[in-house]
């Protein structure tokens, strides 16, 4: 079962031994560069940055980040998360653990844990297609802007409706689980 989960003493080293195949290289920075990334943003900035560990039940398998930006600190105008990383150890590429990872990092970011945003932005190399069709495949839109030779793709999020639908589904929960036939 593929799960992400935080980066702890017991799998970081794990974490920067993963590899991608050697035409892919040029498309991802590397993991130990990402992990130095994300303990200088916990240190300085005011929301920690989110990153995972990848994992094929007990084996770690791939990493991603990802993390917020105000609507002062973007440059599309508009509050957002942030995927910056997302890789799959070349052994266990071409199985559907990437899809099902990027499924779950796609959850979390739309329970809108550092707050509220108005969209999810990723950005890939134009010349990555599997990363392109994956990112689609989810409903991302190409905004036509390149960055330092990447695309940027856009998904919208509305943090207050998934909230709504996560409080009503908590109640309903709750009224199913403690309803009672007749009086006390």
């Amino acid at each position: 079962m593929v799960s992400l989960e935080k980066i702890t003493w017991d799998n970081w080293e794990a974490c920067i031994n993963l590899r991608v195949k050697d035409e892919q290289k040029p498309f991802i920075a590397s993991n130990v560069y990402s992990l130095a990334q994300s303990y200088v943003a916990l240190l300085n900035d005011r929301q920690p940055p989110l990153t995972y560990a990848i994992c094929l039940g007990r084996t770690v398998i791939g990493f991603a980040m990802a993390y917020r930006e105000t609507a002062r600190e973007s440059r599309f105008g508009e509050s957002s998360y942030v995927i910056c990383r997302f890789m799959i150890d070349k052994d266990y590429q071409g199985r559907g653990y990437g899809k099902m990872a990027f499924a779950i990092l796609l959850d979390k970011i739309k329970a809108c844990p550092l707050g509220s945003a108005d969209a999810i932005y990723v950005a890939y190399n134009r010349s990555n297609e599997a990363a392109r069709a994956l990112y689609a495949g989810f409903g991302f839109k190409e905004t036509g802007v390149v960055s330092c030779g990447e695309m940027i793709a856009r998904l919208p999020l509305d943090c207050k409706s998934t909230r709504v639908r996560s409080i009503r589904r908590a109640y309903r929960t709750y009224t199913r689980e403690h309803q009672h036939n007749g009086p006390v």
